[in-house]
Parts: structure tokens; sequence; C-alpha cells
């Protein structure tokens, strides 16, 4: 079956829809009509339907709320070598070049937001996904704030212009249920003194401890996108995993998604890595009442129990400078945010500089006095 692309509109006045956070219901950017996700389902699944009765291989007039257009597949060019897939937009018929991991995007000539829903498709299909509640107002508004007192800060790093090309982005995350099973040995020991008539004698205890069990874990994550630098990731954490919903495309219009390309067993790695570090800091705490303690061996191993793949929600603002890439990255769900920032070399010499001046004078003073 031929990839398609499809638009989500508005079934009122054909104008793009978005999800929204705050609302949890999809609106129309043009007329203002607001419709619950339900309602959105209900109406893609029954323009899906018609389109199967239609009877495969035969051109179907796509009505609102949706608008389908196949993948260029005609075309052979470099781009597609380079992991490139070329599209058309249903609505405007504008080209879209998209990297073939990604599933949601929007058009940049009419807006109108892309999902590709064949991206999604057996394996690939999410069992869940955790929908934006962070707007992206608030998102600017949050950035702006982190930028503001940072007088080192580049110019155009400042800009309004500049900050409002942050966009929202379902991340493709594995989240694994499991079990460590932990067997440590511990040399401790416990000090004391006592004074016996002139003399202060202080005795050394010398005990041999053992840690053997399990502690099982839910929902570790591990990002399975190579787009995303893991340690950006793990510091956005943690998500709210009890707000998550059964997948559905509804939730993404005026987003951007992608796909994994980074499977599970590779993901595992790192998850179970996270696990027995955990395992092992809670072993250790479990040591106490000794005056010291010193590790002599430690086996932890992580069994692997359930996997679920989910979508996850971030806001993202890259850029470059003088050759750098910088990262912002906040958790569209919860707000929690980091990111590297760039000093101007221009606006460092110029605070240094208005530094060393009053000091230069106020020893030299001191010196002739």
């Amino acid at each position: 079956m031929p990839s398609q692309i499809t638009n989500y509109q508005c079934p009122a006045c054909t104008g793009p829809l978005h999800y929204d956070g705050k609302t949890g219901r999809l609106l129309c950017d043009y007329c203002g009509s607001s419709f619950s996700v339900e309602e959105i389902e209900k109406i893609y699944h029954e323009k899906l339907e018609q389109a199967a009765e239609a009877g495969a291989g035969e051109s179907v007039q796509q009505e609102a709320p949706f608008a389908e257009a196949e993948a260029d597949s005609s075309q052979t060019w470099d781009g597609e070598k380079e992991g490139m897939k070329l599209y058309h937009c249903p609505s405007c018929g504008a080209e879209l070049l998209m990297d073939r991991t990604t599933a949601a995007s929007s058009c940049p000539y009419c807006a109108n937001p892309s999902v590709i829903p064949a991206q999604f498709e057996g394996l690939l299909r999410p069992d869940y996904i955790l929908p934006f509640k962070i707007t992206k107002e608030e998102a600017v508004a949050a950035l702006s704030k982190y930028y503001k007192g940072k007088p080192l800060l580049p110019g155009s790093f400042s800009d309004k212009n500049h900050i409002e090309e942050i966009r929202g982005v379902y991340v493709p995350f594995w989240l694994f249920d499991g079990t460590v099973s932990a067997d440590a040995r511990y040399q401790a020991t416990r000090v004391f003194s006592a004074r016996h008539g002139d003399e202060m004698v202080t005795t050394t205890e010398y005990f041999d401890v053992r840690r053997r069990g399990s502690v099982s874990f839910k929902r570790i994550p591990a990002d399975g996108s190579r787009k995303m630098p893991d340690d950006l990731m793990d510091s956005i954490e943690p998500f709210d995993y009890e707000s998550m919903k059964p997948f559905s495309t509804a939730y993404m219009p005026g987003y951007i998604a992608d796909i994994y390309d980074v499977d599970d067993r590779e993901t595992f790695e790192r998850a179970s890595t996270r696990g027995n570090q955990t395992a092992e800091q809670i072993f250790d705490s479990s040591v106490s009442g000794y005056s010291s303690f010193t590790p002599v061996q430690k086996e932890f191993h992580m069994k692997r129990e359930r996997t679920a793949y989910a979508l996850l929600p971030v806001w993202l603002l890259c850029t470059q400078w003088n050759g750098e890439r910088f990262i912002f990255a906040m958790n569209g769900q919860t707000g929690k945010f980091t990111g590297d920032l760039p000093v101007s070399m221009k606006k460092y010499l110029a605070y240094f500089a208005g530094i060393a001046a009053p000091l230069a004078a106020l020893l030299a003073v001191f010196f002739f006095l």
C-alpha cells in the first residue's frame, strides 16, 4: 500500500486543526471550533472505511476533516539516498521533503498539520502517547525567562523571533518493566573509643555483610531516536505515565513526530544500566549502622519483563552558534527544561573590561596613598 500523507482539517470550515494541551481538544486555527479526540477519530475511521469500500487503486475524493495524498515514488533523486522522502501536501499540492523517520509535521506553505499514518503500521505503531500539556506560549515564556539575567548571551539567542522557532516534538521512547536480581558483599567496620584509666583505647570491629534480593522497576524510559542526545532526554525526566493514552494520531496535529530508529534491544542496554545502578544505590544504602563499608563483590542483573513503545512530548529549540550546536529541551508535560547556552566573546571582553578598569583605578589609588 502506498504511503499517504493526511491533513487534519476542521469539519466546519476545512481549516487546519491542532491538538491543544490545555483543553485536550483539537482546535481550528480559522473558525475556532473545537472537537474531542474521540469525535475526530470517529470521522477519520469513517473516511478510511469509505476509501476501503471504494476499492484498491481507485481515486477517492477526500472531504473534510481529512485530505490525503500519496508519497511521490515516481521520482528518483539524490535526497532519497540520504534517507529522505518526498511527499505532496494534499491541501495545497506543495512538495514536502521529510526524513524517513518523520511521522508528523506541517506544510510550510499552507501550515496544515500533516500525519503519515503508514509510518505507524505494524511494529512501528506505538502502544501509548502522552499528549502535550505545556503550550507553545508557555514554552516560549519559560525560554525567555531562562535567557534573562545572562549578560554574556549572544543577542541572536535572546531575539524573540528566534525563540518562536521552538517546536513541539513527539519523541519515540521505549518503556521497560523489569526486575534486578542482586547479590552483594561488603567489608564493614564499626569503630568506637573508650577511656581506660589514662589511656583512650580505640576498637575496630570488622564485619562481612551480605545483601541478596531483587528490585522491581516499571517503565524505565530510554529514547529510541538517534537524533536526540540521550543525556538531554534523561535530564528532562520524569514523565507522568499515568496520563498516557492509547495511541491515536489525533493527538498529533500541530506537532512533529518521529518513529523509532533505535530498536528495543539496543535501548534495553541503557535501561538495564540505569536499573542496575539504581538497585546498587538501594543496596548500598541498606548497609547502615557501620562506621564505614567497602564493596567486595557485586552482581546486579536486570531481567526484562515487559516493553512498551510510547511517544512522549518534548519542546525543542536547536540552533548553531560559531559552528557549535546548542539544544534547549523542555518536558512537554511538566515544564522541566534543560539546555546549554553559548557565550559571546565580544560581550565577555566588554564585561571583563568594565570590571578591570575600576579595579585598576582602585589599586592605583591604594598604592600611591
